[in-house]
């Protein structure tokens, strides 16, 4: 069965369970369902928001190629890949991914790889809007991003 994974980015909240719902409705082919959320934190109330953009074209074959090599790597049913764009306040979502397999260890790595070079390799940029309504910084990449997207080239 051939997978086409759906692939999203958007300005609006998402409904984590409408999403697993669509991968799982009529399905009992099924048996692991591994799903992550990533929200925005506050930074212990320093943070009144995140603003987050991307380049349209780009990020979302980014998104595509990553969900692809998932689904080469691993047995999967079903792949969802949410990823929002604009002002996000602190406990709003910000990116979602699902990972649907017969089996649980292809759903729980797959979605673990997918994230790992969704904070690498997609193309969107943070910027941060304090609390204090002082300029915000761009979000600088973190060397423990690139260090978790390495161990899967060992693999």
């Amino acid at each position: 069965m051939t997978v086409t994974p759906t692939i999203r980015i958007q300005t609006e909240p998402f409904d984590v369970q409408a999403e697993c719902d669509r991968l799982t409705d009529g399905r009992c082919d099924i048996g692991g369902l591994v799903t992550f959320t990533g929200l925005c934190r506050d930074e212990d109330g320093t943070l009144a928001a995140l603003e987050l953009e991307h380049y349209p074209g780009m990020a979302v074959a980014e998104l595509r190629r990553v969900a692809d090599e998932a689904l080469q790597r691993w047995p999967l049913l079903g792949l969802t890949v949410i990823h929002r764009t604009g002002r996000i306040v602190p406990g709003a979502p910000i990116v979602f991914v699902a990972s649907a397999s017969q089996h649980r260890r292809a759903a729980f790595e797959s979605a673990d790889y997918l994230m790992d070079f969704l904070k690498t390799r997609a193309p969107f940029w943070k910027k941060e809007h304090p609390a204090d309504g002082s300029v915000g910084n761009w979000v600088e990449a973190k060397q423990s991003d690139d260090a978790d997207a390495d161990r899967w080239s060992a693999r």
